[in-house]
């Protein structure tokens, strides 16, 4: 009993006969345990586990653990979903009442399933030093994005709200000049006329023309430029692109213009409405 784990039985037997000892001698336990080289801290932990396993470094199944039949509900709802982010799917199946457990939860469920593999990006540096808005309007922001559509190259001109991720007007343009920019920002401006964001963009020579300040001026609006060659400055917008291709332009693969705006229309309409955005603690912009 010194050198290896004593099986549970054997150690009840040890105990029950160590007590029955005790009781008809009358000897004090420490001199049984002494004559039996058995040490008083062991035996204190048998009485203790007395009736029980033996569960020596063993992990012991807990409350709050999943289940088979959870982790495969969880399995299926990320394979019915597979353009959405763990994060995402967290709140989308508690939204869903399919399972309510916590985001780190979900990607350990995924991992070990092979559904997230590693990233291998550097952690982003967005939003460090910029004042973020904290209501809606305070902040539009707008650009270009290329889009092949049939061999031929057309531009998708948006306007992203910076507090709620809604976005407010967009266009598929056969040109990005500066009137394309205006008329797009127009539409906003029309669907909001008592708005007076501040209209953030890059420094493309769109935005940099005097019709464009002239436009801006009569708006009452404000224009900032973000840095050169530094497009992480609009993000908002830049992630907005990348969500649209690859999880609309790309998989449909639009063939004419009319079929672009179809798609296009369809995610933004998703995108407003149902979406759950990680930045603003998935919620939907709408």
């Amino acid at each position: 009993m010194k050198d290896s784990w004593t099986p549970p039985d054997q150690r009840d037997a040890v105990v029950n006969f160590l007590k029955r000892m005790n009781a008809l001698t009358l000897l004090p336990m420490g001199n049984l345990l002494r004559w039996c080289e058995l040490c008083p801290r062991k035996f204190a932990r048998w009485r203790e586990r007395y009736g029980k396993a033996n569960e020596h470094n063993a992990l012991v199944p807990r409350d709050h653990w999943l289940e088979a039949s959870e982790k495969q509900a969880i399995i299926s709802y990320a394979q019915a979903h597979p353009l959405e982010g763990y994060r995402a799917l967290t709140f989308m199946m508690l939204d869903a009442n399919v399972a309510a457990v916590a985001p780190a939860t979900t990607y350990r469920v995924l991992k070990s399933a092979g559904l997230i593999g590693p990233t291998g990006g550097r952690p982003s540096k967005k939003g460090t030093g910029f004042v973020q808005p904290l209501a809606p309007h305070e902040h539009w922001h707008v650009d270009f994005s290329y889009l092949n559509i049939g061999g031929a190259f057309y531009f998708l001109c948006a306007v992203l709200d910076g507090c709620s991720r809604h976005i407010v007007a967009w266009d598929i343009r056969p040109t990005m000049r500066e009137i394309d920019g205006e008329i797009v920002l127009q539409k906003a401006r029309e669907a909001h006329p008592q708005a007076r964001p501040r209209v953030i963009s890059d420094q493309g020579s769109q935005f940099k023309s005097r019709e464009f300040k002239t436009f801006i001026n009569q708006w009452q609006a404000s224009h900032v430029m973000t840095s050169p060659y530094y497009p992480q400055s609009n993000g908002k917008l830049e992630r907005f692109h990348k969500t649209l291709k690859t999880q609309a332009i790309h998989p449909k693969t639009p063939l004419d213009l009319q079929d672009a705006k179809r798609i296009t229309g369809d995610f933004i309409e998703y995108y407003n409405t149902q979406r759950l955005h990680s930045a603003i603690e998935h919620v939907y912009s709408g």
